[in-house]
């Protein structure tokens, strides 16, 4: 039942105050009618007796307390989902955005979603292949996982952002594969590079991509990852497709968070954020997974850059409280010009095991990943000895776990934004880079692999380090 009101009390800056209602309820839909006919929509964030607080997805300029008249539709917000938003490029909102005109809906959504019962979840098991040895090869994702990227201002999270909507893909007939891309709070600039990056190269055609600006509205940047994730719930469990949900920026959905809960008045926590983020972040983050009996998956990339690169900080911190593992950007492979600058020994996916092996990726996956890290975590080490000490204090054994964490960055992680590695193109480098060590050095791989892969692909000839 929709109800009218001319009691608007007052304005704090998104926030309308509304006075005098009766039976309005938390999320309800708003429209606002100002005196010149215009309207403009908004959603209750708080209701009680007597008042409503009405948050504007538009600007408030113009509106007038004593002209406004408010109507309290009786319905919370929903998404229009349908198979055709593929190829499509929308709001925050969900509006089209494109020019191509608007959506046919085969039905409408609760943005707010419905939370998995934990007894139908299905455990996450089957390899997602995005192209890039660093994920693919040490930190596998796995399709129902939720795996962040934590980066760091000025580091290309975007650029990465869109090899991995690009190239991400399942193996064998698994089913149709779709990406559902929210990019938030990015700039005019960012908008225009993923939007030409999607159509150039036809990676759109898969894709729903929903966009919004730095300058939108803060609670459309609330409401994009809800529908979002709303989109990808469809598309997973009513058309049986494997969905990939890229979410970047965290951070500035964290920050509109912050903003509204300051308007609000409410008492902040950890650096003014609210107390409620965990909460709100598990809300979406667990809308990730597999359900018992359907053939869909819904999988996360949610993408996040760290303040001041302080892992301690509120918004990385709760994420890898709540998401499956994590993967770090580091500012100094990025110096040394190693793209994307995938940082492994930080970096860990909890479920890799569980999509690796014999039928999913190869029998030597495993022990091949455990063996690159070993020797990667080794030549680290010795590589900062010998800043202290100077390389006359390394032995020749040691000079050569340098030489493999120096290849295997150049080789192994640096592939840059366009080359889209298989698993078995990512082993094979992984192989070529054992060669560089003694066989008596591997020992975290199993004997009749290094007897198959070893030999197969001998160690490239060190003039080829600088390729």
């Amino acid at each position: 039942m929709i109800r009218e009101y001319r009691t608007v009390e007052g304005l704090e800056g998104p926030l309308l105050i509304v006075d005098q209602i009766e039976d309005v309820k938390f999320g309800e839909l708003a429209e606002v009618e100002l005196g010149d006919g215009s309207v403009r929509r908004g959603q209750v964030l708080e209701a009680s007796t007597g008042r409503a607080l009405v948050q504007l997805f538009e600007s408030s300029q113009g509106i007038g307390t004593g002209e406004a008249t408010v109507r309290f539709l009786g319905k919370s917000m929903r998404a229009r989902v349908a198979r055709e938003m593929l190829g499509r490029i929308l709001n925050g909102i969900g509006e089209p955005i494109d020019d191509s005109g608007q959506i046919v809906p085969e039905a409408f959504r609760d943005i707010s979603g419905s939370p998995i019962n934990p007894y139908s979840r299905d455990f996450p098991s089957e390899f997602i292949q995005t192209g890039i040895s660093a994920i693919d090869g040490n930190f596998t994702l796995v399709r129902g996982q939720k795996l962040p990227i934590f980066s760091g201002s000025g580091l290309p999270h975007s650029q990465l952002a869109a090899q991995i909507a690009r190239q991400a893909r399942t193996l064998g007939d698994s089913g149709d594969f779709a990406v559902v891309f929210a990019a938030m709070g990015i700039t005019f600039e960012e908008a225009n590079f993923f939007r030409d990056d999607f159509e150039r190269t036809g990676a759109i055609e898969r894709a729903v991509l929903f966009i919004n600006l730095a300058d939108d509205p803060v609670v459309e940047r609330i409401s994009i990852p809800r529908v979002a994730l709303t989109t990808a719930e469809f598309l997973a469990f009513e058309h049986d497709m494997h969905v990939l949900v890229i979410l970047t920026d965290m951070t500035n959905y964290c920050e509109a968070l912050r903003e509204v809960s300051a308007a609000r008045k409410e008492v902040p926590g950890r650096r003014g954020y609210p107390g409620y983020m965990y909460t709100d972040l598990s809300q979406i983050y667990e809308r990730a997974g597999r359900i018992k009996g359907k053939r869909g998956s819904i999988t996360q990339f949610p993408i996040l850059t760290m303040p001041e690169d302080d892992r301690t900080h509120p918004i990385p911190d709760l994420t890898g409280y709540i998401t499956e593992g994590q993967i770090f950007l580091d500012r100094a492979l990025y110096r040394k010009g190693i793209l994307p600058p995938i940082n492994v020994s930080p970096s860990l996916s909890r479920l890799m095991q569980k999509g690796v092996g014999e039928g999913k990726t190869r029998e030597d996956h495993q022990g091949v990943a455990n063996q690159l890290f070993a020797a990667y975590a080794r030549g680290n080490e010795l590589r900062e000895l010998a800043v202290v000490l100077g390389e006359a204090s390394l032995s020749e054994m040691d000079r050569q776990y340098v030489t493999f964490a120096d290849r295997f960055e150049r080789e192994y992680v640096n592939q840059g934004f366009y080359e889209n590695r298989s698993i078995e193109d990512t082993l094979r480098i992984g192989w070529r880079l054992l060669g560089l060590l003694p066989r008596a050095e591997l020992k975290r791989v199993d004997t009749e692999h290094i007897d198959k892969y070893l030999d197969a692909e001998p160690a490239a000839p060190a003039a080829a380090a600088g390729a």
